[in-house]
């Protein structure tokens, strides 16, 4: 069965085909919302939230473009909205303007295998993470991490630049 007719059927309220489209994307979207989550629970409460979502704002599905890509924004929002109301940004203050954010890997830095940087960027204190995921993994800028989030771009850039910090210190020691 193509997409487009799967998307149909879920729109008509086939709930065998509601269920066909959560097993379809269920794993890739659990990883992303595992990502932006502490744990496992909340990763789970994410992709719950958000697949309700999905099925809700379904309807507003044009089928044009990527419908993966589209769960996924829904996905990474729900995430979004629900770490901002945790208000995870509470304490976090921009740093100088001076400061300067490089992206590049200094020499000789071990890389861990997937799995293990999994781990550690889950433990990541929720803002830290949050800028995280959103500006190396989403590819977003701090100016659009920080209307996303409610934050500055500055408070964007410092959470980011600390979340760095913070792992390197975890990968080195």
């Amino acid at each position: 069965m193509d997409e487009q007719q799967l998307l149909k059927d879920c729109l008509k309220g086939d709930v065998h085909a509601q269920k066909r489209l959560y097993e379809k994307y269920a794993r890739k979207m659990f990883g992303l919302c595992l990502r932006y989550a502490g744990d496992q629970p909340m990763a789970e409460d994410f992709m719950q939230e958000g697949f309700i979502r999905v099925f809700a704002n379904l309807k507003n599905y044009r089928m044009e473009g990527s419908f993966e890509g589209w769960i996924r924004r829904i996905m990474i929002n729900t995430s979004l909205e629900i770490l901002r109301k945790k208000d995870i940004f509470r304490y976090a203050s921009p740093l100088d303007n001076d400061f300067q954010v490089s992206d590049q890997a200094e020499e000789g830095e071990d890389v861990p295998d997937t799995d293990a940087l999994v781990r550690l960027i889950q433990a990541m204190p929720a803002g830290f993470r949050a800028v995280f995921n959103l500006y190396v993994v989403e590819n977003c800028s701090h100016k659009e991490i920080g209307q996303m989030l409610g934050i500055s771009e500055g408070t964007s850039k410092s959470q980011y630049a600390r979340a760095r910090a913070w792992l390197q210190k975890r990968l080195k020691g």
